[in-house]
């Protein structure tokens, strides 16, 4: 069983914790999941009615997500985050709850989002979940954690270590899995057999990304 532990990189002296208050170097958070919210944002068709953001935590992707689509809904386990979510002004849904069991109709949304959500529970059972959520002619835009080879992983720590030096870290208040239960290969491979023709890329900061438009047919 995976244990909710800090992965060893966040730790040392290059880790600075900040609240909404506080700014990080850069002027803005960041985060490794952060880093590669723009690769998601990009994965959203124009003149889409509304967006499921699976969890979304404090929802951060979530307000980006409604500066493009009219609808956003976010959903998480952890309450703590959805309360300092729903706290900003804005006009998204949030539900403190399970994606797998929560009562979404299948096909009811537009664009589905997840970021480091699917190591939190069965990774097929996830990704099952997600697909049907998708209405037909709609988007699953996914980014994930996976276990890689030790040269990957070095390489991966090595990066990330220059970029908390360059940008800061912000710390998110959801709780963490380390180490992810599947490896990149096995992620790859359950994209194939569930999500035909979808793009999986497998990214330097330890994450994949996947991208996938369901068959109108």
């Amino acid at each position: 069983m995976a244990l909710r532990v800090r992965p060893p990189w966040c730790g040392g002296w290059w880790w600075l914790r900040h609240d909404d208050r506080v700014t990080l170097k850069s002027g803005r958070r960041w985060n490794h999941n952060i880093h590669y919210h723009p690769r998601i944002l990009r994965a959203v068709p124009a003149e889409v009615r509304d967006a499921l953001d699976v969890g979304c935590g404090e929802g951060m992707l979530a307000r980006a997500l409604r500066r493009r689509v009219p609808k956003v809904t976010g959903i998480d386990l952890h309450a703590p985050s959805v309360e300092e979510a729903a706290g900003y002004d804005d006009d998204i849904d949030y539900v403190v709850g399970d994606f797998l069991t929560h009562r979404f109709e299948p096909g009811s949304f537009d664009v589905v989002t997840s970021v480091a959500t699917l190591h939190h529970v069965d990774a097929e059972t996830g990704l099952a979940r997600l697909r049907e959520l998708v209405r037909p002619g709609g988007v699953l835009a996914v980014v994930g954690l996976a276990r890689g080879s030790l040269p990957y992983t070095a390489r991966g720590m090595a990066a990330s270590t220059l970029h908390r030096l360059v940008k800061g870290h912000w710390e998110h208040p959801s709780p963490t899995v380390w180490p992810p239960p599947e490896t990149f290969t096995r992620m790859r491979e359950l994209s194939e057999d569930l999500l035909p023709g979808s793009h999986y890329r497998r990214h330097v900061l330890l994450r994949y990304s996947l991208v996938w438009r369901k068959p109108t047919g």
